[in-house]
């Protein structure tokens, strides 16, 4: 195996799991999985069939991520946050043909014990706060908090909040990258 599994993780067959990835204890990935390179998968995470993990994406512990999730390059999904997958749910009405699609941009970050109803696409290098309850989509580069979500700022790459001047623009202090804020949206300038 080019990916390292724990005794007690239990990965089922039909799972594409690249190299240099780790699945901790009692971890249960599902069938027709697919996990990128260099991923860590913390305690106790459930991947559903057909979730897509891109490269170095970050689980941590307690993290269940449904049928229908896309998780691209980058990933950071924060302790005990939660995906769901169906808008409706009743125990005894079976929703399997109505799951929808979350696809959770490259870099972004989802804080412990967020919740994302699914449906909701999160934008590259966006930051979710911790317990924040995301019920629509959530722009490149956004900082979102709260209950239902609201969006206080804008967010490097490297994850710092951004200052912008009157003439637009912020400098990450960390990365030196430079951002422009335009139209309500945030882009960076190469």
């Amino acid at each position: 195996m080019k990916y390292f599994a724990h005794q007690t993780a239990i990965i089922d067959e039909g799972c594409q799991i690249e190299e240099g990835t780790k699945i901790w204890h009692f971890s249960h990935i599902m069938p027709n999985c697919k996990i990128g390179k260099n991923c860590n998968l913390g305690q106790n995470v459930v991947v559903s069939p057909e979730v897509i993990l891109g490269h170095n994406v970050k689980v941590q512990n307690n993290v269940s991520i449904y049928t229908g999730v896309i998780c691209e390059d980058d990933v950071f999904l924060g302790p005990s946050m939660v995906f769901t997958n169906v808008i409706n749910p009743r125990s005894a009405v079976n929703r399997k043909d109505q799951y929808l699609k979350t696809t959770v941009k490259t870099g972004a970050s989802i804080g412990a014990n967020a919740t994302i109803v699914c449906g909701n696409n999160i934008g590259r290098f966006a930051f979710i706060g911790a317990g924040t309850v995301v019920t629509k989509e959530v722009a490149d580069y956004a900082l979102v908090v709260g209950n239902p979500a609201k969006q206080i700022g804008w967010m490097s790459e490297y994850g710092h909040k951004l200052q912008f001047s009157n003439k637009g623009t912020a400098i990450c202090p960390e990365g030196n990258q430079t951002y422009k804020l335009e139209n309500n949206k945030v882009t960076k300038i190469k």
